[in-house]
């Protein structure tokens, strides 16, 4: 909900400061509106229900896959698409993919989301009410901040919904902001007593490559990019994740493993090999054979590497996928 609204809405009814805290301990545990919270005066939770919407996003589409996957499509109050994910894991794990913009202004090539119109920034509220919404289906205890935009882009109001995301279930230790380089936002977040994770969109380990993949690096080149994480990593004693999307004939050779392995550092760094989820890009993801190789190379030098499951491919909430269109959904 608009926790602003709320506060001035308690406000303008001589209500104490307390009763917001009441609502937000209500929303955050799963509560479907103001008439579930029975410690609020009836009256209360009538003016409530007149004057502050549940949420701030609307509900437009929800699809669910083969898997358990669930992908809500959200507009804002102005109109702006916004998509969430839960994914649900057969070890238990209930792991929310986040949105903090709505579209995305950094046009990487292999990602439907940089392929659509740039909104705008998401507020705290906006961010938190996708958590709510799966909130309300039932437990969760992951967030990861890699759904539409670069959260370093709007680190105010993620850090925000990071101070809260613990009330729902999701502690900041499993909670990781994924960034395709913005450094501002990494020192930043190197900063923040939070111990949120960082994980870093890289995709390629030469500039030349990577700047034909994601523009951004034309800004942030790979050395200083890395520099950043390894400043993170040595002040948080948190490793940084690496996001790899596996592109056939385009950055899943031999050679590019060993030169990947040579530009990070055992021990700060883990390698996530992504499988590549179709979009309207001109790519082909890597065989399961060229990822198994590219993964025993890595780790001969010493790079620990994991693959990433992919969940939810069949209803378009895969990895790189979002992008707020309801026909795919």
């Amino acid at each position: 909900m608009d926790l602003e609204l709320l506060a001035s809405t308690l406000s303008d009814l001589d209500e104490p400061a307390y009763r917001a805290r009441q609502v937000w301990r209500w929303a955050a545990q799963g509560a479907g509106g103001f008439d579930a919270m029975t410690d609020l005066p009836l009256e209360l939770r009538g003016a409530l229900a007149e004057t502050v919407p549940f949420s701030s996003l609307e509900l437009e589409h929800e699809a669910r896959a083969s898997d358990g996957t669930i992908k809500a499509l959200f507009s804002t109050r102005d109109g702006r698409p916004v998509e969430a994910v839960l994914m649900r894991y057969r070890d238990g794990r209930r792991s929310l993919c986040l949105s903090s913009q709505s579209g995305c202004p950094l046009t990487c090539t292999f990602c439907a989301t940089g392929q659509m119109r740039f909104g705008r920034n998401l507020t705290t509220s906006e961010i938190l009410d996708q958590a709510l919404h799966f909130r309300r289906l039932g437990a969760v205890d992951h967030a990861v901040f890699m759904g539409m935009g670069e959260p370093m882009m709007n680190l105010d109001a993620v850090l925000a919904a990071c101070q809260r995301l613990p009330q729902l279930g999701i502690g900041n230790r499993h909670t990781a902001v994924s960034t395709v380089g913005w450094i501002p936002g990494i020192d930043r977040l190197a900063a923040q007593p939070m111990p949120v994770r960082l994980a870093l969109s890289l995709h390629a380990a030469d500039d030349a490559l990577r700047s034909e993949l994601m523009p951004v690096n034309n800004r942030y080149p790979l050395s200083d990019v890395l520099a950043a994480c390894r400043e993170y990593f040595e002040r948080k004693r948190r490793m940084v994740f690496i996001e790899y999307v596996m592109l056939a004939g385009v950055n899943d050779s031999y050679a590019q493993a060993r030169q990947l392995a040579d530009v990070l550092d055992p021990g700060a760094f883990k390698v996530n090999l992504i499988p590549y989820n179709p979009t309207d890009s001109p790519y082909e993801g890597s065989s399961p054979k060229a990822i198994d190789a590219f993964r025993s190379e890595l780790e001969r030098h010493g790079i620990g590497a994991t693959v990433r499951l992919t969940r939810g491919r069949d209803i378009a909430a895969a990895c790189g996928q979002l992008a707020a269109r309801v026909g795919s959904a």
